[in-house]
């Protein structure tokens, strides 16, 4: 058995759904892996799935909630629209309703009453030092380890809306957006935290890790030669953003564990947005179906 596995889950919004099957029929092949996991680290949707599991929550009780909350969390009224000119000078949605859901779950409780270690990713917009010129945002990473700088202390419900407000699909949460927009593959960021030595205090070969996507989009920009300027790239920024990352932290994570690491992300036959809960039905198909069997083998080996 491994001496310190890892779970780490992309962000992607409704697509998080995928995530919770795959864990399911994982868990199915290998009962009581998931127990096995010291660390659960998430960003976004994969946050809430990291909260969630290292609560105790199953990956099928994490499916139910996507299934009747999904179109909850992602309503859009034609008012909103109007007043928000699309997406133009407002965001998508609410937090309102992914709040109440959270709050059902989770209610008053704080990270330091998880029983399992997390690393929830997000992204602080002022760090609200005291020296103008030293004013900045930064890139926020929660933990329950223990420490002159865990973040124990902080409520579930609050960690939870930090990491999984996306821009322009959700509202700046107490001066934080989703941690998508500096890791959305945090694999690499829970590797640190488990060699750091004030925390985790792992040593490398200890570490093994299975690193699970919400689907490779099948986007690309065909030009070659563009000389574009903001108006091009807008609609473009957001997905480079949070899905051009995922890569690095993949073959980061290749060269450092070697064998001792697997990532799962499903292709996707089109692109598919984070909000996109009209999807649902094909998304859990996909995820129903993927070939599971390298995986059951990785396992095998390695828990």
């Amino acid at each position: 058995m491994a001496a310190y596995p890892i779970l780490s889950m992309d962000g992607g919004g409704i697509r998080g759904i995928m995530t919770a099957i795959i864990l399911q029929r994982l868990e199915k092949q290998y009962p009581g892996f998931l127990s096995k996991i010291k660390l659960f680290a998430g960003t976004s949707t994969g946050g809430l799935l990291a909260l969630g599991l290292a609560c105790g929550m199953s990956p099928a009780e994490m499916r139910v909630l996507y299934q009747e909350f999904g179109d909850i969390v992602f309503t859009d009224s034609t008012l909103d629209d109007f007043r928000d000119l699309g997406r133009l000078v407002g965001a998508d949605y609410s937090l309102g309703p992914l709040k109440l859901v959270l709050t059902k779950q989770f209610g008053d409780r704080y990270l330091d009453s998880i029983p399992k270690k997390v690393l929830i990713s997000s992204f602080d917009l002022d760090n609200e030092d005291p020296s103008q010129n030293k004013r900045s945002w930064k890139a926020k990473f929660f933990h329950n380890y223990p420490g002159s700088d865990s973040d124990g202390d902080q409520k579930i419900v609050d960690v939870a809306l930090r990491t999984a407000n996306a821009p322009t699909y959700f509202p700046i949460y107490q001066g934080y957006v989703d941690g998508g927009v500096v890791a959305n593959n945090p694999s690499v960021c829970a590797l640190a935290q488990a060699l750091n030595p004030e925390t985790g205090g792992q040593k490398l070969q200890d570490l093994v890790m299975i690193s699970i996507g919400t689907g490779y989009n099948p986007r690309y920009v065909a030009s070659q030669d563009g000389d574009w300027g903001l108006a091009q790239w807008a609609p473009h920024l957001i997905y480079l953003v949070m899905e051009g990352s995922t890569n690095l932290a993949d073959y980061q994570c290749r060269q450092l564990l070697g064998r001792r690491y697997l990532r799962l992300n499903v292709h996707l036959p089109e692109a598919i947005g984070m909000d996109r809960v009209d999807q649902i039905p094909l998304l859990e198909d996909l995820a129903t179906n993927a070939d599971l069997s390298q995986a059951f083998t990785w396992l095998e080996a390695f828990f």
